[in-house]
């Protein structure tokens, strides 16, 4: 097995978006409200297969409708957006659990695999990466002073509201192309796991915005490269050599605090 160059772009792609919107996603404290976002595309997945529908295309549709249902609740509701999440997290794993047939299929959509990528799809992937990259790119600033004060994000005329949700579009985004890759449970720590690794060495917006970035990059490549030798599923390789970067960022902080105190 090889690694075609459509799939490694696209993933060194996604995994650039996945360090930009996790980085934002942790310091909004969505770490496991993010990471359950993901599960939505379950049932629309289940559905696809049952159907003999492309499953990225219904894992699409559900994460999307998800993610405008979460909006729309938290703006009219008291609850916030870790609650909305929880409880469409819980309700989507139920429908996708009984909407697949076989156990094989749940397994390939909770963690992916290393399937061809058409020039179509490509195409449509890295248009959508590209437009999650432009977004968190032009809009960092007005994200952090959303998250500082809303009231002050309201004086200096931020629209807040679209805001939130451009950024959920933008999540869930990320979360729909990188699903071929690491399916729906490990494409959350995908773009959670490397922010955190930045969040540990990182001294401003600017260097932890790179550092998840070149994390993510790192792990993604070299698990892709890693996994074929050892007949291995990308997947769980990439989040694995993660883990280890994250370890990694642990020791280099505990230096730095050491050099500091």
């Amino acid at each position: 097995m090889t690694i075609e160059p459509f799939a490694l772009a696209l993933a060194a792609l996604v995994a650039v978006a996945s360090g930009l919107v996790g980085s934002f996603a942790l310091m909004r404290r969505m770490t496991l409200a993010g990471d359950a976002l993901s599960h939505v595309a379950l049932p629309g997945i289940g559905l696809a297969i049952l159907y003999s529908i492309n499953p990225v295309l219904g894992g699409a549709i559900t994460l999307i409708i998800g993610t405008l249902i979460i909006w729309k609740v938290e703006r009219i509701s008291a609850l916030n957006t870790d609650a909305v999440i929880g409880v469409l997290f819980a309700l989507s794993l139920a429908v996708g659990a009984i909407a697949f047939e076989e156990e094989h299929e749940l397994i390939e959509a909770l963690f992916g695999g290393m399937e061809p990528v058409s020039g179509i799809e490509f195409a449509v992937g890295a248009l959508v990466g590209a437009l999650v990259i432009g977004f968190i790119l032009r809009y960092r600033h007005a994200l952090v002073l959303s998250l500082v004060s809303r009231e002050l994000a309201k004086t200096a005329a931020v629209p807040i509201d679209r805001l939130q949700l451009g950024f959920l579009i933008a999540f869930a985004l990320t979360v729909i192309v990188g699903m071929k890759f690491l399916g729906v449970l490990l494409m959350g720590s995908l773009i959670i796991v490397p922010a955190a690794t930045a969040r540990n060495v990182a001294t401003d917006l600017r260097s932890m915005l790179m550092i998840a970035s070149i994390s993510a990059l790192v792990a993604v490549l070299s698990g892709l490269i890693l996994a074929i030798p050892l007949a291995f599923q990308p997947g769980p390789v990439i989040i694995l050599i993660a883990g280890i970067l994250f370890i990694g960022s642990l020791v280099v902080n505990a230096i730095q605090s050491r050099r500091i105190g």
